[in-house]
């Protein structure tokens, strides 16, 4: 079969990595360490997996992440190199699996818990909190924090993939492929919105409107008692979508401390080369871009003794405003069974809103990959949501 696989190259990474914030064009080019191949189709033949055949796949900030090498090192033994990426997943099963046949239309929670392991469940899968398996590099895969980071279980951005029953949810009748592809990061922002811990009348800060901090901002207005939520966005496509999908007001990165100390009476200090922060500020603030500039934002945005999530993957900031306003950093990682986030998120796209942001996924053949990378970094300022492959597309 035909897949796009990511390979184990020091060079390339560390290329990526040196160069790949300033030229995101060599990501797709010369320093991405991602090849297109023939390779055999992925087989698991235990009870409980079947073949799927991939519809369309997402390019998730996290996969662009692993490619451009900043990634953090941390992640290594969760992988399994060589891997085909693609988490965010709609296929069609090609087996019967228990009790959907073939043919039935299905999106992938592609974390790789102890039932997909064939192990006895973990303390965190027995309480439904999937997300946090203790068993991800054991049973019979390979190393793999997810599908589309596993060797053994192949990605969407294949032809075909495996999947274990336990990761997979029906995809609705109505729903066009665009649609369900944004159920597993949905579901993700539902569970942000949870982990957020937002009490009636909070005011919420979050820094950063591209797909992640859009579906966060759906999710918090959706199923939370949040206030005012204020989204930072950087382009004017996504002021627009923040506004309809429940922004109270949305500001520039520059105007943050600002339109905060306005809204809350903060006092706004200026210390000495350092970048200015507020005593006083939001109750909640969620990052979700995971970039230095965007996570210093919400730490310096947040009262004492608030809640900073980290949504997107973090890089590396300066930490003394956590520790001097003794402010609660939580992280949140995929979604949990016991949230029901799947089935919430499925509501949530069926939505109006998500519906016309469907509209805007653009797809790609595997062959037209570096096209795809570089739509996909450049894509909060040409106004797309999502950019997938659909492995069945020759033009």
């Amino acid at each position: 079969m035909l897949a796009l696989e990511m390979f184990r190259s020091v060079s390339r990474t560390m290329a990526g990595k040196a160069i790949g914030g300033r030229m995101p064009g060599v990501l797709s080019g010369f320093a991405a360490p991602l090849r297109l191949v023939t390779v055999e189709e992925p087989r698991v033949a235990r009870p409980g997996w079947a073949r799927l055949r991939t519809r369309l796949s997402g390019i998730c900030g996290s996969d662009l992440g692993a490619l451009s090498g900043r990634t953090s090192l941390y992640f290594s033994a969760v992988v399994s190199l060589p891997f085909v990426p693609g988490h965010e997943v709609v296929a069609e099963l090609l087996d019967d699996c228990e009790d959907l046949p073939a043919g039935t239309r299905v999106v992938i929670d592609p974390v790789l818990a102890c039932a997909a392991r064939g192990v006895e469940p973990c303390e965190a899968c027995a309480q439904g909190a999937t997300n946090r398996c203790a068993r991800i590099t054991v049973g019979h895969l390979s190393p793999g924090l997810q599908t589309g980071f596993c060797h053994d279980t192949g990605g969407g951005w294949g032809e075909q993939l495996v999947a274990h029953r336990s990761q997979l949810h029906p995809v609705p009748d109505g729903f066009s492929d665009e649609q369900a592809i944004l159920i597993e990061p949905v579901a993700c922002a539902v569970h942000t919105a949870l982990r957020a811990g937002v009490r009636a009348g909070d005011r919420v800060l979050v820094s950063g409107a591209g797909s992640v901090g859009l579906f966060a901002t759906l999710a918090l207005r959706e199923l939370t008692e949040a206030g005012e939520i204020i989204v930072v966005a950087k382009h004017p496509h996504q002021r627009e979508l923040a506004r309809e999908l429940g922004a109270t007001e949305v500001v520039a990165p520059g105007e943050v401390l600002r339109r905060v100390r306005r809204s809350t009476g903060a006092f706004q200090l200026e210390p000495e080369f350092s970048s200015p922060y507020l005593l006083g500020g939001v109750d909640v603030a969620v990052d979700a871009v995971g970039s230095r500039p965007s996570l210093e934002s919400a730490l310096q945005a947040t009262r004492a003794g608030g809640r900073v999530v980290l949504s997107g993957m973090p890089a590396g900031a300066d930490l003394s405003a956590a520790w001097f306003r003794e402010l609660e950093v939580v992280g949140t990682y995929a979604s949990a069974r016991a949230d029901d986030a799947f089935a919430r998120a499925t509501e949530l796209v069926a939505g109006d809103a998500v519906q016309q942001l469907a509209k805007s996924v653009a797809n790609y053949p595997l062959h037209r990959w570096r096209e795809a990378l570089d739509h996909a970094h450049s894509a909060g300022r040409l106004g797309t949501v999502k950019v997938a492959f659909d492995p069945r597309s020759s033009s």
